[in-house]
C-alpha cells in the first residue's frame, strides 16, 4: 500500500551528516569497535525526524537559562538546579558514604615523587583503581589535583593496565611542581572494566528505564576520590583542584557541577551543547558516559553553569570533531554572561589552541598555569618542564596479575547502581489509591515530562479515498503519521473501532477483516512502518539515543504518538464518540497500555504477545524505578478491561493479586 502525501519533500534535506565523525582516536574509544556499515541514503521519514529534532533542540537551547537574567534568579536556583543533576546522574537520594577501605598495594619511586597503587571502595564493592602521585620532601600540606581519565585503552596480554597508565604524564607533571595528584581509572578501561556504552553498542536500553548512566558512577568515585584526598595529611583540603580530558573533561564538568569542594576546574574537550550532539550528530562520537539521564530537558550550558563562579578553564582544540568549536563558543558564551553577573569574569577562561581531538602539549601547559595561578596563586611562573610518561604501565598497576577481588561488582555496576522499585502488593483498596496517585505522578513528572505541554491541532487529511481509505495527522510538531482505515464490511456506521497499535513485524495489511459492526484502524507508531528509517542500524542506533538527549524516549514518544491517534479517530471526520479499543502487539502492547493511562473512556485494551517488563519491554526515562508492566495493567485495568492474549499468566502474578486485593471485577482482566 502507498501513502503518496505521507511525508511532505519540504522537510529538512539533511539528517545525520556524519562524515566529519568518521575516526575517534585509538586512546578515546575502545578497539573492538565494529567496522562501519555501508552509508544509505536517508528516507523521507529520516528527514521528517531531522526536522522533528532540530525543532525539539531549539526549543531546549532556548530555554536553558533563559529564566536568568539577574545574579539573584541565578543563587535561587542553583540549589534546584544541582539537585535535578543529581537525580538525573542516578545520585537521588544520595548512595552512603561507606568506608572506602582505601588500600595501597605497592609504591614506585622517582627522583622528584612517588606514586602510590591504590584502590577504594566508593561503595561496597564498587572499586577504583587509581595512582597517587605525592612530591617527595614535603614541609606541610599541599594543593592537590583529582584527574579524570579519559578512554585511553591499555593492555598487556590482554590485561587492562588502567585508563590511568595512559595519562600518567599529567600526575608526574603536577608532583614535579608541588601538587598531590590523584589520577583516576574509569569503570570502563579501568582495571576492573565495566562499561560505558550500553546503548551505544550493546543495546542495553533498559539502562534509561533503570535512570541509570555510566556518568553517574564517575561522577560519584570522583567524589569520594575527594574524601581520600582530604583524608591525606599531605593534601591541604582547601586547595583541590580537578582537570581531565575527553571523557575526564566530561567528569570533570559533572564532579564539579555536584561538589564545590574542587575549587578550580580545567575540562578539556569534554562539554558541547546539544545542537552539536543532536543536530550534527557528535552523539555517535560518544559513549553512554558522557549524558545525564535529561529528565529535566538540560541542555549543557545548565551543567557548566554550576561550576560559577569558581575559576574554570574551558579548553579546546579547534579541529575537534566529537567537541566542535561553535558548540563550545556557544557554551562559554553563556558562561560568559554568568561569570559577569556574579562579578568574576576574570576567573573564566578559554583556550583554544590548534589541532584534533588529541592530548596535545599545546593543551596541557595553559592548563598547568591556570592551576599554579588560582591554586598556588603563582600566575607568572614559566611551565619549563613537559609532561612526560617515567613508567611502564605494568609498574603502575595496581593489582597484582589475577588479584582482582572477588567481591568486585564494578564490572556489572550497571545492575545495581540506580535502585530498582520492588513494589508490594497493596494491603487494600485505599493504600492502593494513594499508590497509583504517586506512580501517576511520577510518569507525567520523571518519564513523560518529554512530551508537549500543550496538544497541537490534529491537522487530519484524508490522504487516499478508496477502500481502505488512509488518512494523515500531526502527531508533534513536522512528525505527521498515517492511519489506515477499514469500515465495516457492508459499510454501516461502526458501532466500535478497533485501533491496531502495530510492531516492527506486522503488515499494514493485518488484519484481514472487520468484524460485521466494527471499522478497524491500523496504526503504526513513529518509526515504524511507513516512518521505518532506511538508514543503516548503527545509524538507527544513533537517532535513538538523540530522544535519550531530549528526555525523551522513542518509546514514550511512541506513547504519545498512540495518545495522537485515538484524538484523530474520535474527531468528527472519522469516529467521533465510537467506543474505541485498543489492541497493542509486542513492544507496541506496552505502549498502548501506558497511552491508557492517559485517554479517558476507553472501551477496552488487548495485549498480544506483551513483554511483562521494561528491562526487556520498551523503554521510558526512570520507569523502573518506580514501577513496572505489572503495576502499569493494574491501573489501565481500574480503567477498562485489559485482555492478555499470547501472555504468560504466571508472569503477571502481581497484577492477578493486586486486582484481588483491590476489588477490581474478574471481567477487567481477560485472558
Amino acid at each position: 500500500m502507498k501513502f503518496p502525501r505521507l511525508l511532505a519533500p519540504a522537510l529538512a534535506t539533511v539528517f545525520l551528516s556524519l562524515a566529519a565523525i568518521t575516526a575517534i582516536r585509538a586512546a578515546d574509544a575502545p578497539k573492538a569497535a565494529k567496522a562501519p556499515e555501508p552509508a544509505a541514503a536517508p528516507n523521507a521519514a529520516d528527514k521528517m525526524f531531522a526536522e522533528y529534532f532540530r525543532t525539539e533542540t531549539g526549543k531546549l537551547a532556548a530555554s536553558s537559562l533563559a529564566e536568568v537574567k539577574t545574579l539573584r534568579d541565578w543563587t535561587d536556583r542553583r540549589a534546584e538546579y544541582r539537585e535535578q543533576l543529581f537525580e538525573m546522574l542516578g545520585l537521588s537520594p544520595r548512595p552512603e558514604k561507606t568506608d572506602l577501605r582505601a588500600t595501597i598495594t605497592g609504591r614506585e619511586e622517582h627522583a622528584e615523587f612517588s606514586v602510590e597503587k591504590l584502590h577504594f571502595q566508593s561503595l561496597p564493592g564498587l572499586y577504583a583503581t587509581a595512582n597517587l602521585y605525592v612530591p617527595k620532601n614535603l614541609t606541610g600540606r599541599v594543593p592537590a589535583i583529582l584527574y579524570g581519565c579519559g578512554h585511553a585503552d591499555v593492555k598487556e596480554g590482554g590485561v587492562s593496565m588502567g585508563n590511568k597508565t595512559g595519562y600518567q604524564h599529567h600526575g608526574a607533571w603536577f608532583a614535579r611542581h608541588g601538587y598531590v595528584c590523584l589520577v583516576l581509572d574509569t569503570i570502563q578501561l579501568g582495571e576492573l572494566e565495566g562499561v560505558h556504552h550500553g546503548s551505544r553498542r550493546f543495546g542495553m536500553y533498559w539502562w534509561n528505564s533503570r535512570g541509570y548512566t555510566p556518568a553517574g558512577v564517575e561522577a560519584w568515585n570522583g567524589i569520594r576520590a575527594l574524601d581520600y584526598l582530604q583524608s591525606r595529611p599531605e593534601v591541604d583540603g582547601e586547595k583541590i583542584g580537578m582537570t581531565g580530558r575527553s571523557g575526564g573533561g566530561a567528569y570533570t564538568w559533572y564532579t564539579a557541577a555536584l561538589d564545590d569542594r574542587i575549587k578550580v576546574a580545567v575540562p578539556v574537550a569534554g562539554i558541547t551543547d546539544l545542537h552539536n550532539h543532536v543536530i550534527d550528530g557528535t552523539v555517535k562520537g560518544h559513549c553512554d558516559c558522557m549524558f545525564m539521564v535529561n529528565t529535566y530537558r538540560w541542555d549543557y550550558t545548565k551543567l557548566a553553569a554550576l561550576l560559577a563562579p569558581r575559576p574554570l578553564l574551558l579548553a579546546n582544540s579547534d579541529k575537534d570533531t566529537i567537541f566542535p568549536l561553535d558548540g563550545v563558543l556557544r557554551v562559554h558564551g553563556e558562561l560568559a554572561r554568568l561569570y559577569a553577573l556574579h562579578k568574576a569574569s576574570d576567573k573564566l577562561g578559554l583556550l583554544i589552541t590548534e589541532g584534533p581531538h588529541k592530548d596535545t602539549q599545546d593543551l596541557q601547559v595553559p592548563a598547568f598555569r591556570w592551576f599554579n595561578r588560582w591554586l598556588k596563586n603563582e600566575p607568572d611562573t614559566l611551565v619549563k618542564v613537559a609532561a612526560e610518561k617515567l613508567f611502564t604501565p605494568k609498574q603502575l598497576r595496581v593489582f597484582p596479575p589475577g588479584g582482582e577481588p572477588k567481591d568486585e561488582r564494578t564490572t556489572k555496576i550497571h545492575d545495581t547502581f540506580v535502585p530498582m522499585a520492588a513494589p508490594a502488593i497493596p494491603a487494600n483498596a485505599a493504600g492502593w489509591s494513594q499508590q497509583r496517585t504517586a506512580w501517576m505522578q511520577a510518569l507525567r513528572e520523571k518519564s513523560f515530562r518529554g512530551w508537549p505541554t500543550t496538544e497541537e491541532p490534529i491537522q487530519l487529511a484524508r490522504v487516499t479515498a478508496s477502500r481502505p481509505e488512509t488518512w494523515e495527522f500531526s502527531a508533534q510538531g513536522p512528525v505527521r503519521l498515517p492511519l489506515v482505515v477499514q469500515r465495516t464490511a457492508n459499510g454501516a456506521p461502526a458501532k466500535r473501532v478497533l485501533l491496531h497499535v502495530l510492531d516492527h513485524d506486522e503488515p499494514v495489511t493485518a488484519p484481514a477483516a472487520a468484524p460485521a459492526d466494527a471499522a478497524i484502524v491500523r496504526f503504526f507508531p513513529r518509526g515504524l512502518g511507513p516512518t521505518a528509517s532506511s538508514l543503516a542500524a548503527a545509524d538507527q542506533n544513533e537517532v535513538r539515543r538523540r530522544y535519550l538527549l531530549l528526555g525523551q524516549t522513542v518509546d514514550s514518544m511512541r506513547v504519545w504518538d498512540i495518545r495522537r491517534a485515538i484524538a484523530a479517530l474520535r474527531s468528527k471526520e472519522l469516529f467521533g464518540d465510537t467506543p474505541i479499543t485498543l489492541v497493542g502487539y509486542r513492544d507496541q502492547a506496552i505502549n498502548a497500555l501506558y497511552a491508557s493511562l492517559f485517554i479517558d473512556g476507553l472501551a477496552g485494551i488487548e495485549l498480544v504477545s506483551p513483554p511483562a517488563s521494561h528491562m526487556t519491554g520498551p523503554d521510558y526515562l526512570n520507569v523502573l524505578r518506580y514501577l513496572d508492566i505489572p503495576q502499569a495493567a493494574v491501573m489501565a485495568a481500574a480503567r477498562q478491561p485489559v485482555k492478555f492474549s499470547h501472555a504468560n499468566p504466571d508472569e503477571w502474578s502481581w497484577t492477578t493479586k493486586a486486582a484481588q486485593v483491590i476489588g477490581l471485577p474478574a471481567e477487567r482482566l481477560q485472558w
